[in-house]
């Protein structure tokens, strides 16, 4: 069973910045092979969600103020651990991300930068294109937007 823990940078133990980091570096630079900095000094202003397996983190984003990527608040550095995929944990991280965007930004609208190939998936969320597509670390990106439910 996952439980979801939100956290500040600064209340993260050792133990799970590490396994955190570990995944992120397993999926976007092993696994997409892409040679880049992951730690961009943005993480220590964010919030960090992850589901958690025991001691295994099933899935992660962090959430990023307004002002520190975007003029609005952001989710970024979505990512699932391989042995979820498929399971709909990518959707409920996804689910929680924009709630707790919500609870600790206020209902505003949420920018994210999309690899190209989940348009669909964020679309089915509520998240609209609002950008021609740009290639970031190689691989093709859009920004999106979603608007809260008033």
């Amino acid at each position: 069973m996952i439980y979801w823990k939100c956290k500040p940078f600064r209340d993260l133990t050792v133990f799970e910045l590490y396994a955190i980091l570990r995944l992120r570096s397993e999926i976007f630079v092993v696994e997409q092979n892409c040679v880049f900095l992951d730690m961009d000094n943005k993480d220590q202003h964010c919030y960090h969600l992850c589901g958690w397996d025991g001691d295994v983190p099933a899935a992660y984003v962090r959430l990023v103020p307004p002002g520190i990527s975007y003029t609005e608040p952001s989710i970024g550095r979505v990512v699932t651990n391989a042995g979820y995929r498929k399971s709909g944990t990518g959707r409920v991280l996804m689910q929680k991300a924009i709630e707790h965007c919500g609870l600790l930004f206020g209902k505003t609208r949420i920018k994210i930068g999309a690899q190209l190939y989940l348009k669909k998936f964020y679309e089915s969320l509520g998240f609209v294109q609002c950008s021609d597509i740009y290639l970031e670390d190689d691989i093709e990106h859009i920004e999106m937007i979603f608007e809260p439910v008033e």
